[in-house]
């Protein structure tokens, strides 16, 4: 046997090497070891549905270019799952994907709809590249100011990407939405002028009144509702409000917002027959009374 001493550099190596041969025992002797459990999935529970419940429409208020830099860069702390470009000359128009399906996007802020509130957890974003109106006219009522148009490319594009994902995730009529539905109080997108009516009609996507169905009340007697009724009845169709009985800020917002998705040539905030005869047909056609 070689008793002469082992230089450093041996002792190090054969340090390393037994290091090694000690780890890979480990390996091994772990490997050996039984699972700590077995998941058995042969028994699935019937009482469960997709966490995607809603399908909330915006429009960024901001260019191409400052609408993707504010919904990818940290510092803002706003995304969506898409972004519908405006002024980009591709055929077919990009859509961009900014944020998986199954991952939570900071879009809806503080929101509700029947009983859910938060809706960020439960919905999926579409931002659509829009500059909204101007500032200078903010005093005025919706229906009179000047907004930008959405684009052919942009309506197709939404209209087909929008039907994919109801589709896919099975979001119910009335649960596709404004930006203005879920927060009347502090949002106006995707203004009066996005296309609501087409997106049902043209596309199958989100509620619509049947039209025949609104013209036959409108030409009967209709029940003449006091503030707890509107209140009533806009809660039963989703919004998020109280009945009270007084006609207040909130009442007056929420009809705003109901008026920018079904009724945008007159946007007062104040119950009028048309308004009523719309919200009426909805009811019957969505929410029956048993």
């Amino acid at each position: 046997m070689d008793q002469r001493p082992r230089s450093p550099s041996a002792l190090i190596r054969m340090a390393g090497e037994l290091r090694w041969s000690l780890c890979l025992l480990l390996l091994l002797l772990g490997a050996c070891q039984p699972a700590p459990y077995h998941l058995d999935t042969r028994h699935a529970s019937a009482s469960q549905n997709g966490r995607i419940a809603f399908l909330i429409l915006h429009y960024t208020d901001e260019d191409d270019a400052h609408s993707l830099r504010l919904l990818t860069e940290p510092q803002y702390k706003v995304s969506a799952h898409y972004l519908v470009p405006r002024d980009i000359e591709q055929s077919p128009l990009p859509v961009y994907q900014l944020v998986p399906d199954d991952r939570r996007a900071w879009h809806a802020g503080r929101s509700r709809w029947h009983q859910y509130a938060g809706l960020n957890a439960s919905s999926l974003g579409i931002e659509i590249v829009n500059l909204g109106y101007d500032e200078k006219e903010a005093a005025l009522p919706a229906h009179l100011r000047h907004w930008q148009p959405f684009t052919r490319a942009q309506i197709a594009a939404v209209g087909a990407l929008a039907r994919d994902l109801v589709t896919r995730h099975q979001i119910p009529p009335t649960q596709v939405l404004a930006h203005s539905d879920i927060a009347p109080d502090r949002k106006q997108d995707p203004g009066p002028l996005f296309p609501w009516r087409e997106l049902a009609l043209d596309y199958g996507v989100g509620a619509w009144p049947d039209e025949a169905r609104v013209t036959a009340l409108r030409q009967s007697s209709l029940p003449a509702w006091d503030a707890r009724q509107w209140q009533q009845q806009l809660a039963r169709y989703g919004y998020g409000i109280a009945p009270s009985g007084d006609w207040d800020e909130q009442s007056q917002a929420v009809l705003r917002a109901f008026q920018l998705h079904f009724r945008p040539t007159l946007v007062t905030g104040e119950p009028d027959a048309e308004s009523q005869a719309i919200l009426m047909a909805l009811l019957e056609r969505y929410f029956p009374s048993p």
